[in-house]
């Protein structure tokens, strides 16, 4: 019995050393997958930002057998990258674009092949090391004391989520007092802080939207009023969510007069600045406050932020960050241990990332950012920074040149912007002339609605968009409305 147990464990093996390949399967792998990555990034310079397409059903169907390498690749071109947008094109001029550094893919490559575990500093030390020098990095960016620390995400979502968990853990609120709890936020704050608040099991506070000033900025002194109102009517003020760099027009709310507020009332102060936290360290001039830089004066006093190094240092999908001061309330907010993971106790010289976030098993992701910096340093990311706000700024003035209305003077690299036709609903004509472009493809751009006005959007913030890209989508805009006029 135990030699056809044998037996049938080594047949298993046989069958199985598939997934093993050697050395030369290895090579054969690699080449044609490299071909394909390098085909794919020459096609950048000159191809579509988006490919209009009906449905993608028919491709990526699962079947018993193997293919080949080459019918694989080609169904991963035909059903995934000639339909819908290209987020690495510097075309994606919609949403919140980022681009994807080929050396990040260099690192996810490394991170996937050693298998390093990110989770734990037992199982891990030095992967969980590189985070948490990331970690350091990011603190110091943002001016964070030597005892703040965080956790690496896989975007601004799942960032939002542990700071407000974090915050409420902080604060101590119970259930009991959700209902006369007030959270401060403005109707420009991201979607995915909503969603935050509710799977924190805050949907039943009081959530007080604070009016915009001209700016589409969070007006302090309505804040400072809702504040005394609520306060003097029993409630308690939790929470105030600020924005560096909203999602729909790139405004950064007033942070410093916030922080005060915050701090003069015993609120969590948390900025979402996943898409301009790192516009921090450029020096460009403002109209409206001096340095781009001291927009975001204040940042230091809150009491976390968030940033998505896959948005502002042009990473691929796939790394947030959440810097928090309070560790104490952060580590009993995610905290747990288990009886198999017994061993791990007595390793302490590094905070372990599951001890801080919702996650135990993680993607070494980390290695796509420590990789870049370590190989470019971070002047190259300040200086593309700066390329896109001066692109935000000549696109600006030379759309209002074109005849189109404007929202205010940008304060990053996002810009709002319409064409109002004379003789037909604005609306309408916005609408169609999106829809248009998009169709085209050469460029992909977003719309938005504020305050029943339609908006077209611009965000530039690929690291492959550049002043001749800029051009070709005003010389677009400019041929599509005498079009729609004709």
């Amino acid at each position: 019995m135990s030699d056809e147990l044998r037996e049938n464990i080594a047949t298993l093996e046989r069958q199985s050393l598939v997934l093993e390949p050697d050395s030369s399967q290895r090579n054969e792998l690699s080449k044609a997958v490299q071909s394909f990555a390098e085909n794919f990034l020459e096609s950048l310079e000159e191809g579509d930002a988006y490919q209009t397409f009906d449905s993608v059903r028919g491709y990526f169907k699962l079947k018993s057998s193997p293919v080949s390498t080459e019918d694989m690749l080609d169904e991963l071109r035909k059903g995934m990258l000639d339909h819908g947008l290209n987020p690495a094109s510097g075309g994606h001029l919609g949403y919140i674009p980022g681009g994807g550094l080929f050396a990040s893919a260099c690192g996810d490559f490394l991170a996937a092949i050693t298998n390093q575990y990110a989770g734990i500093s037992y199982g891990g030390p030095g992967a969980v090391r590189i985070e948490n020098e990331l970690i350091r990095w990011l603190c110091d960016l943002m001016s964070y004391p030597s005892t703040a620390h965080g956790n690496l995400t896989s975007g601004g979502s799942i960032a939002n989520l542990i700071a407000i968990v974090t915050a409420r853990e902080s604060k101590a609120i119970k259930s009991s007092q959700i209902s006369k709890t007030c959270i401060y936020l403005s109707s420009q704050v991201h979607h995915c802080v909503h969603k935050a608040i509710r799977i924190a099991g805050l949907a039943e506070a009081r959530l007080r939207i604070v009016p915009l000033d001209g700016h589409f900025r969070m007006d302090a002194g309505a804040l400072e009023e809702m504040l005394h109102h609520d306060i003097t009517s029993g409630l308690r003020p939790f929470l105030v969510v600020a924005s560096a760099g909203t999602t729909d027009t790139g405004a950064i709310d007033p942070l410093d007069r916030i922080a005060d507020l915050a701090g003069e009332h015993g609120l969590w102060f948390h900025v979402d600045a996943a898409y301009g936290g790192f516009f921090r360290h450029c020096q460009l001039s403002h109209p409206d406050f001096g340095k781009v830089s001291a927009a975001f004066a204040g940042i230091e006093k809150s009491d976390s932020v968030v940033v998505d190094p896959h948005k502002g240092l042009f990473l691929p999908y796939g790394l947030g960050a959440v810097l928090i001061k309070d560790m104490a309330s952060m580590y009993r907010a995610h905290y747990y241990r288990a009886a198999y993971m017994q061993d791990s106790l007595g390793v302490t010289e590094e905070w372990s990332p599951a001890d801080l976030s919702p996650e135990l098993t993680k993607h070494f992701r980390g290695l796509r950012l420590w990789l870049p910096l370590k190989m470019y340093g971070f002047e190259p990311f300040l200086a593309a920074l700066d390329e896109k706000l001066l692109l935000c700024r000549y696109f600006f003035r030379e759309v209002r040149n074109l005849g189109f209305e404007t929202g205010p003077f940008p304060d990053l690299s996002v810009c709002i912007y319409r064409y109002v036709p004379a003789d037909r609903d604005a609306n309408a004509f916005n609408e169609l002339l999106v829809r248009e472009i998009v169709k085209h493809g050469r460029v992909f751009v977003s719309s938005t609605t504020i305050d029943e006005i339609f908006w077209i959007r611009i965000a530039i913030l690929s690291f492959r968009t550049h002043i001749r890209l800029i051009d070709e989508y005003l010389f677009l805009l400019k041929d599509y409305v005498h079009r729609l006029l004709a």
